[in-house]
């Protein structure tokens, strides 16, 4: 089998397996918080799962969860398909809008969410997390993963120039703070209940949901 395109615009050949090279180099990092973050039966719903690799890789390490993979862009739902085919337990991906007032989903056990936040306008990080906060149960997580800035931490060189890079794709787009995504989450009675340094100057936030799901 040939080797995935890179999932980079420029050098996308039109394959339908897409390939996102920063998978590589974070999910072992990823996985080894999701092993003490993620519930031991039921099912992660994913927003914005891109090329799907993430899924795949998942659902192989987390064998007794359901993987319920989403992306609203037609290519990666395509590339999804292809990356987890075969897997028993990843179910066919949903055409998902994280902003969306609803998502065609009546429950998740857990939220996860890798690089969006950050590409993506800030409606979509608030359609995020009212989405968890009506589909968790009591005590279930909203998971995110990525560059955030932080009040009291300088922000890197290489994120400095990364948010540059975004806002000049898109006014809407760039990294957010994380006492912002906190307070948004807290305004859906998402509870911060940890943050996690990770590699190559990225963090993953946790959040508990307080309520009953909405």
């Amino acid at each position: 089998m040939a080797d995935p395109t890179p999932w980079i615009a420029a050098e996308d050949s039109g394959a339908a397996r897409k390939h996102a090279p920063a998978t590589l180099r974070n999910r072992e990092a990823i996985a080894a918080v999701l092993a003490d973050v993620l519930p031991a039966r039921g099912t992660v719903l994913e927003i914005a799962s891109g090329s799907g690799e993430h899924a795949a890789f998942f659902a192989e390490r987390f064998p007794a969860l359901e993987w319920q993979p989403s992306d609203p862009d037609a290519a990666a739902l395509a590339s999804i398909a292809t990356w987890c085919a075969g897997l028993g337990n990843v179910a066919p991906a949903l055409a998902i809008d994280a902003a969306a007032a609803g998502w065609g989903v009546t429950r998740a056990d857990a939220v996860l969410c890798i690089n969006m936040v950050h590409i993506s306008p800030w409606d979509a990080t608030l359609g995020l997390i009212a989405g968890a906060a009506r589909l968790l149960p009591a005590g279930g997580r909203l998971i995110l993963y990525g560059p955030y800035r932080r009040a009291d931490v300088p922000t890197a060189p290489s994120n400095e120039a990364f948010d540059a890079s975004l806002k000049a794709r898109d006014p809407a787009w760039g990294l957010r703070d994380v006492a912002d995504v906190t307070a948004a989450a807290a305004a859906q009675d998402l509870a911060f209940e940890r943050l996690v340094e990770m590699p190559a100057n990225n963090i993953m936030l946790v959040y508990r949901n307080g309520g009953d799901g909405r």
